[in-house]
């Protein structure tokens, strides 16, 4: 018995765990195109490993994901994050869980979480390290036929877990779309999610490294349907970045952005701000500190500069004493807080995506499995499959419980048949 696994990922280094773990009695072949395991894995949350998240409500963990997410319930139930960090705490490496539930080693070192899995597959496991597949194809009903660069051969059973198109970098071609229609598989749209946009407006650009903690972005959609977001956002040399920006980058994954087809967006500077509020907010402020400059009250509120930036948006005069302001400028300055400021996306910035939206067709996947429902004795999990989060190691978490589901329905499978130790 041979299984090959395609993608040395989170995914496919869970999934070969798995199996082991599991005492499957097979020669396990791990396909690589980089020379190293879990190249894009150690880089994630800027080289510390966002492993996965610590949020424990089922309903909530599920919100996080924009695609995929119905999908994803088995493998959630079998491999949910407190099981994960678990998984990964009983290998000797001690995890933390930040203040906003991102979870982390306590090293703040990403190739930690590989070296787990290399001290696993020492011996254990045959890794074909930069040896990237170039063709898979069933050969018969019981083997499927696998070609690289330097060698072909033949497995019973195939794991396909080599990610999306994201982050090419890190050596995410998109393979695996094309070995997934080589064994009959559909392939949804792609579009690029979690990434930054860069802006029109020049005055974003001046304000480049001021973040705000919970700002607010909201678009329309062609029917009207309102997209709203929010979270940690941060202006760029460029335009916007941040977690709030990715999140709406994920909801916009399809939409074509450019200068000739900008998007508008309005920008809240406080997420939980209505007209209302802000209106009387500034009455009441102006009233108790009538010789205080607008620009000092509104600074109590944003970053100085933004503040400053807004005022000139609004035509307020930022060295006005607060008594002086006039009802209108008042009320245009509220209406600033509460949506009336309108960004335009021109671009999206190419080759900063974390993900890709889409990918294999979820109706033809088992859910509970893994395995295809179209070629028996072949599996799919991780970033492959038509599934994509939010930023705050949700996706890392998706692919760690679909490699699981795979490595434990195969070792299911393989005990029916007794082959296994």
């Amino acid at each position: 018995m041979k299984i090959a696994i395609i993608g040395g990922g989170a995914a496919g280094m869970m999934a070969a765990a798995t199996l082991l773990e599991k005492g499957v009695n097979a020669e396990i072949h791990l396909f690589e195109t980089n020379n190293v395991l879990g190249k894009k894995v150690s880089i994630s949350g800027g080289g510390r490993c966002n492993v996965t998240t610590g949020i424990t409500d089922r309903n909530i963990l599920l919100s996080k994901y924009t695609r995929g997410n119905k999908f994803l319930i088995p493998s959630f139930y079998e491999f949910p994050p407190d099981k994960v960090m678990s998984w990964f705490e009983s290998k000797g490496m001690p995890l933390k869980v930040e203040d906003d539930l991102r979870v982390f080693p306590k090293s703040d070192i990403g190739t930690d979480v590989i070296k787990v899995f290399e001290k696993l597959f020492k011996n254990r496991v045959v890794l074909h390290l930069n040896e990237p597949v170039t063709k898979l194809a069933p050969s018969s009903e019981k083997e499927f036929y696998l070609e690289t660069k330097n060698n072909s051969y033949s497995f019973n059973i195939v794991i396909i877990t080599s990610g999306g198109n994201a982050y090419g970098h890190t050596g995410s071609k998109g393979d695996g779309y094309n070995f997934a229609k080589s064994c009959n598989h559909t392939i949804t749209k792609l579009g690029p999610s979690l990434n930054s946009f860069e802006i029109k407006q020049e005055w974003c650009k001046t304000l480049a490294g001021i973040s705000l903690p919970n700002a607010k972005l909201e678009y329309i959609q062609k029917d009207k349907s309102k997209v709203s977001v929010n979270g940690p956002f941060l202006f760029t040399h460029f335009g916007i970045s941040g977690p709030v920006t990715f999140a709406l980058s994920s909801h916009l994954a399809f939409e074509e952005i450019s200068k000739e087809n900008p998007k508008e967006i309005s920008f809240f500077p406080v997420s939980n701000s209505s007209f209302d509020f802000w209106n009387k907010e500034l009455l009441d402020t102006f009233l108790q500190s009538p010789k205080k400059q607008v620009k000092h009250i509104i600074s109590n509120y944003l970053p100085k500069r933004l503040a400053y930036e807004i005022l000139t948006l609004c035509k307020v005069n930022p060295d006005k004493k607060s008594s002086e302001v006039s009802k209108e400028e008042r009320k245009t300055t509220a209406k600033a807080f509460s949506g009336e400021i309108k960004l335009t996306l021109v671009s999206r910035m190419k080759g900063d995506e974390f993900v890709t939206a889409g990918g294999v067709t979820l109706a033809e996947i088992n859910k509970t499995t893994m395995e295809s429902k179209i070629t028996p004795n072949l599996y799919f999990a991780g970033e492959v499959l038509d599934v994509d989060g939010l930023t705050g190691g949700f996706n890392l978490q998706s692919a760690w419980a679909t490699g699981r589901l795979a490595g434990l329905s195969i070792a299911k499978k393989l005990v029916q048949k007794k082959i296994i130790k």
